[in-house]
């Protein structure tokens, strides 16, 4: 029996084991754009933590396996699907999410797919609709931030992490960052003040030392290995901890901690749940992150692009740490 459904490339998660069970394939069938949605002929993939959680099946909401792995890509519009309300034109570009960005082709729902900036690529502009709109959102609508106020960021030298570096130094925080070792120089040229070894043991001695009162925003991606730390060094009563990661593991915080401890603003975030429950902020986020990159403040991404057959080495690196800034693959190399 012969079929006439095109095929592409694509990654296949096969278990819960891990990205060591994501598995290159050639013959996934290419999607159709169901309705709201576009077909994508995908240029670049962003490659996320969460999509090593997902890969161990401790992302919330995520695809049971086997499933085509990745839900971060730019590219073009190739077919749009019934009920798209003023649908872009098939031939535009755009960046977004939804599952199955790991592959030549994907879905995505047309109501959060936006044009890539003017000029730039598709990889240029992965991180747009999650890294730099999780950076601004735990800084502006969620943190609060004012000039003069200090900021401890997390994994400075990740994807998020870089974004809020450059946003937290353009609207006048002094910066304290933690990052291992090896990634110093690169956190203190986007912005950072302070640097911090991700590893020392008397973190948060050496916080409280650079700010005496403590901090007014922590941004909180690392979790449990970090999660007591970051409590520990927020201004009581008025410091925000914003917490949009558990790449360590989950925290626990009671009742009592919050009351008699530690007196600060702990706010979760998820940017997807955001563009669903709170859309207007979301807009309003992306309005700004435009304005920031017409100002040059939000430059073009510098992804490490990889061909897509790599993905599985990819995800492992950066489940060890041994990557530094946005990642990407390539579908068609």
């Amino acid at each position: 029996m012969t079929t006439n459904t095109p095929l592409m490339q694509a990654l296949v998660q096969q278990s819960l084991k891990g990205p060591k069970d994501l598995i290159p394939t050639s013959d996934r069938p290419v999607p159709v754009a169901g309705p709201g949605a576009y077909l994508i002929r995908v240029g670049a993939a962003g490659v996320n933590f969460a999509d090593v959680m997902q890969a161990y099946g401790t992302y919330e909401g995520g695809p049971a396996a086997p499933y085509t792995a990745g839900f971060e890509a730019a590219g073009e519009i190739v077919a749009v699907g019934p009920g798209v309300e003023a649908p872009l034109p098939v031939g535009t570009h755009v960046i977004g999410t939804g599952y199955g960005a790991f592959a030549q082709y994907m879905t995505m729902p047309a109501a959060g797919a936006l044009p890539v900036p003017e000029g730039w690529s598709d990889a240029e502009s992965l991180g747009l609709v999650l890294n730099w709109a999780t950076a601004l959102a735990a800084l502006k609508p969620l943190g609060g931030i004012e000039r003069g106020d200090t900021v401890l960021i997390h994994a400075a030298a990740g994807g998020v992490g870089q974004a809020a570096v450059r946003l937290a130094h353009h609207y006048g925080a002094t910066v304290i960052a933690t990052a291992s070792a090896s990634k110093r120089e690169t956190v203190l040229a986007l912005g950072a003040a302070h640097v911090l070894d991700s590893d020392r043991p008397d973190l948060a001695g050496e916080v409280l030392a650079l700010a005496p009162g403590g901090v007014d925003i922590t941004l909180e991606s690392v979790g449990r290995a970090t999660f007591r730390d970051s409590l520990a060094v927020t201004r009581p009563v008025t410091g925000s901890v914003v917490v949009f990661g558990v790449v360590s593991g989950h925290a626990d915080i009671s009742t009592h901690d919050l009351v008699f401890t530690h007196r600060v603003q702990i706010k979760g975030l998820h940017i997807g749940s955001m563009a669903t429950e709170a859309p207007q902020i979301l807009a309003g986020l992306l309005t700004e992150l435009r304005s920031l990159i017409a100002a040059g403040v939000y430059p073009p991404g510098t992804p490490e692009v990889h061909a897509l057959a790599d993905g599985p080495k990819v995800l492992q690196q950066l489940e060890s740490r041994k990557t530094t800034g946005k990642l990407a693959l390539d579908p068609w190399a």
